[in-house]
């Protein structure tokens, strides 16, 4: 199938209707970003809490009727989940008062059997002293989690659901040394993390993109699924990496029977990956690049080069329009000006919130377009509300100023300004 090309589109001087009608154009664009977020995407992860859990306990109970027997059967999982924590001995009693939930992850129950696989979840607070864990640990620095699958040749992450990101979400994170922060993947973190993410390398994107989640870095778990036949076994290769700059700090295979064992087989990974993480951050690997702060980042003297190039031909521009200007009237003689009565002082200069749509076909055009509008004078803040790779992103421009004049320092920085109600829109 061929893919027609199309021209890039050049905006040159346009009139006041025509940018008007382009601007209207481009806001009301907006809508169509509704399309490209709908439909079922995003789980949800479950609140993080401290809690001891224990999953995969399978029981085999009977009884007098299908209540007693599912009643044996979570006594029995009980018990086996406390053993399986390395828990002393204690009576079905005092084990009861220790569970705070029974998780459900498969049963089947007949008229006096119990067939299931269950969680347990017991509190910690309680159980911590007869287990010899007791107080608070540190945790590492916030890591947000990019879970990628890749299965047929295809990679996904929050694209679409998949199991793999209902492992992560499912995931009880409360207990780990770890500080995940997990994505639930719907709305706009659909578009802005995507598989290819991991692989961008510019500081400023990640920068924008961890801000966004209140991380300091970021990790990243690979689930690479190889299915030998449709319903048969199931492959995985499953690699933890770390920091914009993916680093591999460990790698393991499993093997599930079939499809029906994938989720098991999923949540063992999980768990895999954050002793991997552990370990990591007991051994300082895992801990925050410092080049994804942005008080580390150092201008290279190339580029100090250019700003004050920039500078000094703005000074120039400025002393050659002062040349041309016609002459002034003679001054009158100097005054004193009386002495300002406190609180009578002429106000300064209001601050305002501006919209700015940019065109960013690449990260790079990002990085540019930001560089160069918080390099603006007068300009106070910029934030991103809506990044777009291939299409227009929008940017809020604190600005010591009103419209125009940030329009007209924005075209002194080589931009093409298009003014709208409260908005501009502007183009190379």
């Amino acid at each position: 199938m061929l893919t027609p090309s199309f021209p890039p589109l050049r905006l040159t001087a346009l009139r006041p209707a025509a940018g008007a009608v382009l601007l209207a154009a481009m806001l009301a664009g907006g809508a169509a970003l509704v399309a490209q977020v709908a439909g079922e995407r995003g789980i949800t992860p479950v609140a993080a809490t401290t809690d001891i859990e224990v999953r995969g306990i399978q029981v085999n109970t009977t009884g007098d009727s299908a209540e007693e027997a599912r009643r044996a059967g979570w006594a029995e999982a009980q018990r086996l989940a406390w053993a399986k924590i390395g828990g002393p001995k204690l009576p079905d009693s005092q084990l009861d008062g220790l569970v705070t939930a029974i998780i459900v992850g498969q049963e089947q129950i007949g008229p006096r059997r119990y067939i299931a696989t269950l969680g347990v979840v017991f509190d910690r607070a309680r159980a911590g002293g007869l287990l010899g864990g007791g107080g608070a640990r540190a945790r590492s620095a916030p890591m947000l989690v990019l879970p990628v699958l890749v299965t047929g040749g295809t990679q996904t992450m929050f694209e679409v659901r998949n199991p793999w990101q209902r492992a992560w979400a499912e995931y009880q994170t409360g207990a780990s040394a770890v500080d995940y922060v997990r994505p639930s993947g719907a709305g706009w973190q659909s578009l802005m993390l995507t598989a290819g993410q991991p692989s961008r390398r510019s500081r400023a994107w990640w920068n924008e993109v961890l801000d966004q989640f209140g991380a300091a870095d970021v990790v990243t778990p690979v689930a690479e699924l190889t299915y030998l036949y449709p319903g048969g076994p199931v492959e995985g290769r499953f690699t933890a990496r770390h920091g914009p700059e993916n680093q591999v700090l460990g790698t393991f295979t499993l093997r599930a029977n079939g499809s029906a064992q994938l989720p098991a087989m999923l949540a063992q990974a999980v768990e895999r990956f954050d002793e991997i993480f552990t370990r990591a951050l007991a051994s300082g690997e895992l801990r925050p690049d410092p080049t994804l702060t942005l008080d580390e980042i150092q201008l290279s003297p190339e580029v100090r080069a250019l700003i004050a190039a920039a500078r000094q031909s703005e000074l120039a521009d400025a002393a050659r329009a002062a040349e041309l200007a016609p002459p002034s009237v003679p001054s009158p003689v100097p005054v004193t000006p009386p002495t300002p009565v406190p609180g009578t002082e002429a106000p300064a200069t209001a601050t305002g919130s501006f919209t700015v749509q940019v065109g960013t076909p690449d990260p790079a055009a990002i990085d540019a377009a930001l560089g160069s509008v918080r390099g603006t004078p007068g300009v106070r803040q910029v934030q991103t509300p809506s990044i777009a790779i291939g299409g227009t992103s929008v940017l809020q421009v604190s600005y010591a100023g009103d419209l125009s004049a940030l329009a007209a320092a924005l075209r002194a920085r080589g931009w093409t300004v298009t003014e709208g109600s409260n908005a501009l829109a502007i183009t190379r």
